[in-house]
């Protein structure tokens, strides 16, 4: 009986539910026989080819250094086969490379966690001081001699969440202004700069510089001890980030529409920004600030798949990308001098920053002229 109604009711034109409802640029996806879900099609692309893209640089991130290594030998050692490049791939190149790849991830999805709910291109971790608030902590751990990587990215958890609450606090009046939460950002991450400075100075000359070394946000000697925190804190927050790709809908909302719907919007708003707070966090206490990833990804994102909100998992791709490529390029521009990986994303995401305040400057004065 349920065999023959099914049909009936979709050969009526306008009475199927996916097809009358879907916004424009949306597939209808079947997930078993009654799940469905709308699947943007543009940014499922942008996200295969970023994979795509993704999985090039890291191949090439393996090959390419002072010794070549034939994509084939890097390929065999990523497969765990015996190949004559073990020690140069698989003990130099791959933990370093998967430590770039897990903070891009981490950074990534932080950004856009964090601008969508501050609904401002700026709100990045590393403009409103949640970076800064982990470098702090950090820096000031490592002047009092606590030294070990698998420490430090749990403190710069510590220091991020205290730098977001503090902003998140001072930034509410009734609600959560997006220009006054961002400048507020900008006001602690300059007061935090600050005390960071003075741990510097309060120092051992030599903890001050490997402090020093650590701020400008490097990869180097990192390895599996300092991707195991940062991989471990992905995998148990990943049900958090599928939970944040679905609530970012309604954040994207105007309040009275999202209240009306029955959204509560300041725990949704909250639980995501807690969530991007603690993915920067730990992406910043594995490979130090390395600046503007979070600024960047996002925005690209968003202006690649032309979705009505930031796209998480091409955020979380180009992250990734930028990070990896970035330190690839860090590597080999200067050989032998090897720049941090935080210098090269600094070097482009300063130049992006200044045109986002001209842009957002000059659309103002064009919409009070």
């Amino acid at each position: 009986m349920s065999a023959t109604r099914a049909p009936a009711k979709r050969e009526k034109p306008g009475t199927e539910a996916p097809a009358g409802v879907r916004p424009a640029g949306y597939a209808v996806v079947k997930a078993g026989s009654r799940g469905r879900f709308l699947l943007h099609r543009r940014a499922s692309l942008v996200a295969a080819a970023l994979t795509v893209l993704l999985a090039a640089v890291c191949v090439a991130y393996l090959c390419v250094g002072e010794s070549f290594v034939a994509p084939g030998e890097a390929v065999k050692v990523i497969l765990g086969q015996p190949s004559s490049a073990e020690l140069v791939v698989g003990t130099l190149r791959l933990p370093r490379m998967v430590v770039g790849l897990l903070v891009g991830l981490a950074f990534g999805i932080a950004g856009a966690l964090i601008q969508t709910v501050a609904r401002n291109p700026l709100a990045s971790p590393d403009i409103i001081g949640i970076s800064q608030g982990a470098s702090a902590l950090t820096v000031g751990a490592l002047t009092f001699g606590i030294t070990s990587y698998t420490v430090l990215p749990y403190l710069s958890v510590v220091g991020g969440i205290a730098a977001a609450a503090l902003v998140y606090v001072f930034a509410w009046r009734g609600g959560l202004h997006a220009t006054r939460f961002v400048l507020i950002g900008i006001g602690f991450a300059i007061a935090l700069r600050s005390v960071t400075t003075l741990f510097l100075t309060k120092g051992d000359y030599l903890v001050a510089q490997q402090a020093q070394i650590w701020m400008t946000g490097s990869l180097n000697g990192r390895g599996w001890t300092e991707a195991a925190p940062i991989g471990w804190t992905l995998v148990v927050l990943l049900p958090a980030v599928v939970w944040a790709a679905r609530a970012q809908r309604t954040v994207t909302m105007d309040d009275d529409t999202a209240t009306a719907l029955g959204v509560r919007l300041g725990r949704v708003r909250l639980g995501l920004v807690a969530l991007g707070v603690v993915l920067a966090s730990v992406a910043t206490g594995t490979a130090g600030p390395v600046d503007f990833v979070a600024l960047l990804a996002p925005q690209i994102a968003r202006r690649t798949t032309r979705t009505a909100q930031i796209p998480l998992m091409s955020s979380a791709l180009l992250g990734a990308v930028i990070v990896v490529g970035g330190d690839l390029l860090a590597r080999r521009l200067f050989s032998p001098t090897e720049l941090p990986v935080g210098v090269l994303t600094a070097a482009i995401g300063a130049p992006y920053l200044i045109w986002l305040i001209i842009r957002g400057h000059r659309g103002r004065s064009g919409g009070t002229a």
